[in-house]
């Protein structure tokens, strides 16, 4: 009945730790998990498939525009997922949010607008939702 998700990118290739702070940009190509600060973008390179995972403590001040998003931190600025994103729990976000496939759980709070990408046609799918309890 429910099937899990996949990915493209399911490997994390680079971790930015808890109690490291990043000013500047970041690209990666890959996968990348953050568990610190990043002060600036965060992007895949060159607009490739990749994977960024926020965690609970972690904080970007900046844009991110990633293929696939999985958000339980705060993100301070726009998120652009092409692919998919998710918002755990205690995901914060405060700025605009586009994107193709969202999952939002219960307690993730969004402070701007969510608007899904343009699909392609005849890509559309049906998505159930159900609330714990």
């Amino acid at each position: 009945m429910f099937t899990k998700k996949t990915f493209t990118q399911k490997r994390i290739d680079s971790l930015i730790g808890a109690g490291t702070t990043v000013r500047g940009d970041v690209v990666f190509e890959g996968g990348l998990r953050i568990d610190g600060t990043v002060l600036g973008n965060v992007t895949a390179g060159d607009g490739k498939a990749g994977t960024l995972v926020v965690s609970e403590h972690a904080r970007i001040d900046g844009r991110v525009e990633v293929a696939n998003v999985v958000v339980n931190g705060t993100v301070n600025g726009p998120v652009t997922a092409r692919d998919s994103l998710e918002l755990q729990a205690k995901a914060r976000i405060i700025g605009d949010v586009l994107y193709r496939t969202l999952e939002m759980h219960v307690g993730a709070y969004v402070q701007g607008r969510l608007d899904p990408a343009e699909a392609e046609p005849g890509s559309g799918s049906v998505v159930e939702l159900k609330r714990k309890g």
